[in-house]
């Protein structure tokens, strides 16, 4: 039985995404896009993501710095880093279908989990939820997917159409 069945986070490449955001504050759901680079492991096994979200009608981007390591059986450490949390390290799993991780610390008062469903298409149906000691609460709902031509290494996407 092969245990990385999934290429999300376990194989280098780009993936997009599209979804919906609900906060807490906000009556309206907003809809996003994001862009998500999987690097290549390194010598240590760690995998290093950028994940860039675009909220439709906002004009900053936000953009979270992720790392994968400590794999062992169905199980895995993370670090996320952004400028409104800081740093953040959680702990994750995985089977053949799911890929998902959470947050808890006390100290910066923020918790949340995210969970990836493989879908038969291979893309994934992704659902977040987050909420801090205020008890501002963030709900997503999303679908990524691989893109089909790979990106250079630069930062730039010369592409000019979208993934089907």
């Amino acid at each position: 039985m092969d245990a990385f069945k999934h290429s999300f986070i376990f194989s280098p490449g780009s993936w997009a995404g599209e979804g919906k955001i609900s906060l807490s504050m906000v009556e309206e759901e907003l809809l996003f896009n994001t862009n998500w680079n999987v690097q290549t492991r390194d010598f240590a096994g760690k995998v290093q993501c950028m994940q860039d979200i675009q909220i439709q009608g906002l004009s900053e981007n936000m953009r979270n710095e992720l790392f994968f390591y400590d794999f062992q059986n169905k199980t895995f450490s993370i670090d996320m880093e952004n400028q409104n949390v800081g740093r953040i390290v959680g702990s994750g799993v995985y089977d053949d279908n799911l890929i998902g991780w959470e947050f808890r610390d006390n100290e910066m008062n923020f918790e949340g989990f995210e969970t990836y469903h493989l879908q038969s298409d291979g893309s994934y149906h992704m659902k977040g939820e987050y909420v801090t000691s205020d008890q501002f609460r963030t709900q997503i709902e999303a679908k990524i997917w691989l893109k089909e031509t790979p990106t250079a290494e630069g930062e730039e996407d010369q592409s000019e159409g979208e993934a089907p």
